[in-house]
């Protein structure tokens, strides 16, 4: 039995010794993966939550439909104009309070081309003989949510239609999302 146990250590310490030694480079490679796949995680995550927000801001402003115009309306128990509405919708799902005028709205926010427009964007249209004077909100698919004029009520519009194709002024994105996806990669 001794001489069993001898031989299987013996065995047992020529097969360590004998093992190839892992080359530092793969630990440095190893390390950089572990850290890419943190960083990717991060990313994801990030991303993620925007998404949900995105997604919470669309479907919060959906639950909306039906509640009518008002001229310098803020709320839902008084009715919305098209600005207040979109500031309401930013305040409750995103925590962002966006200036309270379309065109100021359009100013505080970052220009995108409507080629790049996603759920939560910004849509601004010329219903006053000036850019920007009336604003909603982007759902997907080339329609937007938004409080259209008195007497009538929060409606999704396609903005294909020839109303409102004539009548765009521009698109944006909201920063304060594009600025947490940037934090968190610092």
């Amino acid at each position: 039995m001794r001489l069993f146990l001898l031989t299987a250590t013996m065995l047992f310490a020529f097969a360590a010794h004998a093992a190839p030694q892992q080359d530092r480079a793969d630990d440095h490679h190893a390390d950089t993966l572990v850290v890419d796949k943190g960083l990717m995680s991060q990313f994801h995550q990030v991303r993620q939550t925007v998404v949900d927000r995105t997604s919470d801001l669309v479907v919060t402003a959906i639950g909306f439909l039906g509640v009518p115009y008002r001229r310098g309306g803020n709320t839902a128990e008084t009715g919305f104009d098209c600005s207040g509405f979109v500031r309401a919708m930013y305040t409750q799902t995103v925590g962002h309070l966006l200036p309270r005028r379309a065109e100021e709205q359009a100013a505080a926010t970052q220009k995108i081309d409507r080629s790049e427009l996603k759920p939560g964007d910004l849509v601004f249209f010329n219903t006053m003989r000036r850019a920007f004077s009336h604003v909603g909100i982007y759902v997907g698919e080339g329609k937007f949510i938004h409080s259209p004029k008195p007497g009538a009520q929060v409606r999704v519009e396609d903005m294909s239609g020839s109303y409102w194709s004539r009548r765009f002024s521009g698109a944006r994105r909201v920063a304060a999302v594009q600025d947490e996806i940037k934090a968190s990669g610092d």
